[in-house]
């Protein structure tokens, strides 16, 4: 028996929402997803009339889906914004190379002007060799210190106000897993803000899809006919997030609210005041925003141009220690090869 729409339209339910187990049909669905999201904005008041934005763009579900509700929410609303695209290479073969011909089509599509910066220009290198350098288990790492400080460069080099990234519900609810499971207290205080950054320092991001579902994305994209890639980065499977998304995903099965429910349990988290807070600053290397003397890029890197791959794994103490090692090393080296040229 068909059964009609939940909102009253007339028309019959074509779908169920995850979110809320509601019979909708596509234009209801469509109203309702969007009305969430400029929700979100206003509520939390993410943009202010003559800002300019950059999208980060990857030409995934996400950043496609958030392309293409905010260019309809700002023309719809009147905000007012300027949005531009910036999306990052990474220089992965067979991932980011196709996913940049589908961040191309979004810029035809919507009109925006796109920025590509890649880790080559940036940091001289590409995920690819920093695989065959570092190996599977600690990739990640690189990729996405490496991204979140490209994604600040490529903002200043555009003068934008702020970045608006696809992190969606689900994101977030893994996020705050990933740091209780780690007890990692300094970026389980953040996680589930919806805006980061900020002030005369750095440029502040924001999450207009923090409440949004991931499976409502993708048959949101899906409905509008959205073109994005769906590819797994080749990188991506042993990914620590993963493990998190898995468990996360057989909590939703039996409870389907657990994603909100994360969310909200992680925005009511309170610290005692004896626990150690990271204070940012400016790194004296890069010039770009850090909670460590030089920033984990700079570290990553230094690492990287010395044939240290693992310098910034682990804690700062082990990383001085290979550097005072290789210094050693050096050192006797030299030495020998003065006592040759005496001879």
């Amino acid at each position: 028996m068909p059964i009609e729409c939940k909102a009253k339209c007339g028309n019959r339910a074509t779908l169920k929402r995850p979110k809320t187990g509601d019979a909708l049909c596509k234009d209801c669905f469509f109203a309702a997803f969007e009305a969430e999201i400029h929700h979100t904005i206003i509520s939390s008041n993410l943009f202010r009339r003559g800002e300019k934005v950059a999208v980060a763009a990857s030409g995934g579900k996400d950043s496609t889906v958030l392309a293409h509700v905010l260019k309809l929410l700002n023309e719809r609303h009147d905000y007012g914004l300027d949005l531009v695209l910036l999306s990052i290479d990474e220089g992965i073969t067979g991932y980011r190379d196709d996913s940049l011909e589908t961040v191309k089509q979004n810029r035809d599509d919507y009109k925006m002007p796109l920025k590509i910066l890649s880790y080559e220009e940036l940091y001289g290198w590409t995920m690819d060799r920093i695989v065959a350098q570092i190996g599977r288990s600690n990739n990640c790492t690189f990729c996405g210190v490496f991204r979140r400080q490209a994604l600040d460069r490529g903002a200043k080099l555009l003068a934008v106000d702020s970045i608006a990234t696809g992190h969606n519900a689900d994101d977030i609810a893994e996020t705050v897993l990933m740091n209780i499971l780690r007890g990692d207290t300094a970026r389980l205080r953040r996680c589930t803000d919806i805006r980061t950054g900020g002030g005369e320092d750095s440029i502040s991001r924001v999450k207009p899809l923090k409440y949004s579902y991931e499976k409502e994305i993708v048959m949101y994209a899906h409905y509008k006919k959205l073109v994005y890639f769906s590819t797994e980065c080749v990188f991506a499977p042993n990914a620590y997030r993963g493990h998190a998304r898995a468990f996360l995903k057989d909590l939703e099965k039996v409870r389907p609210s657990v994603i909100m429910d994360i969310i909200y349990s992680g925005e009511q988290l309170r610290f005692k005041d004896t626990v150690k807070k990271p204070v940012r600053g400016i790194c004296e290397r890069c010039g770009f925003v850090s909670s460590q003397q030089p920033c984990k890029a700079c570290v990553l890197l230094e690492g990287l141009n010395r044939g240290l791959p693992k310098l910034g794994i682990g804690k700062k103490s082990k990383g001085d220690r290979m550097i005072a090692k290789q210094n050693q090393e050096l050192a006797l080296r030299e030495r020998a090869n003065l006592v040759k040229n005496d001879f």
